[in-house]
């Protein structure tokens, strides 16, 4: 099980604000938590975070999840000091309706309240339609376009304001779940190799940029530098397991069954074989996802960095995505660092990554 000072990290990780581009205060939480057992750590002009164990070893094991969450971005100021937005990831703009947002303001957060027209006020024909990011204002409390200018800019980010909550059944609630649980995963595996390491160098990256295109964003960059053998990439997965899921075209994933791992194009025989076998030989559970183009992940950039990375591609089910209140089981969590550190350690100086 976790532990509560792992438990204490998980959560100042999670509530840090850090929208994809804006990622430094999150990235320093993870880098001054990798501090505590790494024997190097440190960041590049992307934003990236890295972590080195074992830096003397060979091959070298990339751990990867980004630490970049969804948020709003400030576009206009206007006369009466209203503020709109738009998105910095992909959002339903249903979710925002009536929401807080703490923006990164130049002193400090700046709270404020989502505006939108009362139902009472609205046309019948309206009523029944969903809302779009231009029908939605942000109040501030201020008056005047000057007085919102003095601790709000164009291009200030924002995310919605709110904070950790733990629930039955050893469950989180967060709405950075997608992919700070992925950035606390690899570092918590890393944890776990450092204590009992095998031959390879780890080196696990909080990637950035991962919520605003499939691009590569920081994880090509983090590979570039890396240049690992082989990878293991972490992020969410839908959990099928509440109303309105067609298993059929997404899979079967429940929270608290086990990491989820996905099989297909992007994803090496060799290391999807190496993470299963060592799930299979601790009696770890597990689900398989099928991915016959690409992941929406950042294995998809990794997988092609320099020569060609031997990537695996490790989810956790999450309910929620994209949303204030996503959900993932604390179990699946352990469960996915103990299964990547033991990884890790199955991966030695003679292993051949070439698919045959």
């Amino acid at each position: 099980m976790l532990k509560p000072p792992a438990i204490a990290f998980l959560k100042r990780l999670l509530d840090t604000p850090g929208p994809s581009g804006y990622e430094a205060a999150a990235a320093k939480v993870w880098r001054d938590e990798a501090a505590g057992f790494a024997a190097e750590v440190s960041a590049d002009v992307h934003g990236n975070s890295m972590a080195v164990v074992n830096p003397g070893g060979a091959p070298t094991v990339m751990l990867a999840g980004h630490i970049d969450e969804i948020g709003v971005i400030v576009t206009w100021i206007d006369d009466d000091g209203y503020a709109y937005i738009a998105p910095i990831g992909g959002w339903d703009p249903q979710v925002l309706v009536a929401q807080r947002i703490r923006f990164l303001g130049r002193n400090g957060p700046v709270i404020g309240a989502v505006g939108k027209k009362p139902i009472h006020l609205m046309k019948t024909e309206d009523r029944e339609k969903a809302s779009k990011l231009t029908d939605l204002w942000v109040d501030i409390g201020a008056s005047t376009r000057a007085q919102a200018e003095a601790v709000l800019s164009i291009g200030d980010a924002g995310v919605i304001d709110s904070q950790t909550v733990d629930f039955p059944n050893d469950r989180i609630v967060s709405r950075s779940i997608d992919d700070r649980i992925g950035a606390f995963v690899v570092l918590e595996a890393l944890r776990r190799y450092a204590a009992d390491p095998g031959e390879a160098r780890v080196v696990a990256v909080a990637t950035t940029q991962e919520e605003i295109g499939y691009r590569g964003g920081g994880a090509h960059v983090g590979a570039e530098r890396v240049d690992p053998a082989m990878a293991i990439v972490v992020d969410v997965t839908f959990a099928t397991d509440h109303p309105g899921i067609e298993k059929k075209e997404v899979g079967d994933s429940k929270l608290g069954s086990g990491p989820v791992l996905t099989r297909g194009s992007v994803i090496s025989p060799v290391a999807f074989r190496i993470v299963r076998d060592t799930a299979d030989s601790l009696r770890i559970p597990y689900t398989l996802h099928a991915a016959g183009r690409d992941t929406s992940t950042d294995a998809d950039a990794i997988h092609l960095a320099r020569r060609g990375v031997a990537t695996a591609l490790l989810s956790i089910p999450n309910r929620y995505m994209h949303s204030p209140n996503e959900m993932v089981s604390l179990n699946d969590v352990d469960q996915a660092a103990t299964l990547i550190a033991a990884a890790c350690k199955a991966v030695r100086r003679g292993t051949d990554f070439t698919a045959r």
